[in-house]
């Protein structure tokens, strides 16, 4: 299984990106996925998930109504849209995929088996 994740950059605080994470090596639409960040200095942490239907969204405290998780199963690539970007938002990001089919996409990291390499989104004030 191979995630690769793309999209990050700088921007100024209230610019816009979206990530993107092509998945291979499992029939993707089975699965849940998620977005994890980890800032320098800091434990990673949970950002969004979205189920395998697409149907069921999950975000953090810290996102919520800022980032949009979605998914397209016949491109096998899910998304985060990021709007109204802040400094705290600074990270590597990080897309995962769950070990179990059929999941319900949860903020947990260990429900996931595998991760993408990282891209970095640098917000500068």
């Amino acid at each position: 299984v191979q995630l690769q994740a793309s999209g990050g950059g700088l921007v100024q605080a209230g610019a816009s990106l979206r990530l993107s994470c092509a998945a291979s090596g499992r029939t993707f639409s089975r699965y849940a996925l998620a977005w994890f960040r980890q800032a320098p200095g800091k434990e990673r942490e949970f950002v969004a998930a979205i189920n395998w239907s697409g149907g069921s969204k999950t975000y953090a405290d810290s996102v919520k109504g800022r980032f949009t998780i979605s998914r397209d199963n016949a491109e096998n690539t899910v998304y985060l849209q990021m709007n109204s970007l802040k400094p705290e938002d600074t990270a590597v990001y990080y897309c995962a995929i769950s070990a179990a089919m059929y999941g319900s996409g949860r903020d947990d990291s260990r429900s996931y088996d595998y991760w993408g390499q990282g891209t970095l989104v640098t917000v500068s004030s």
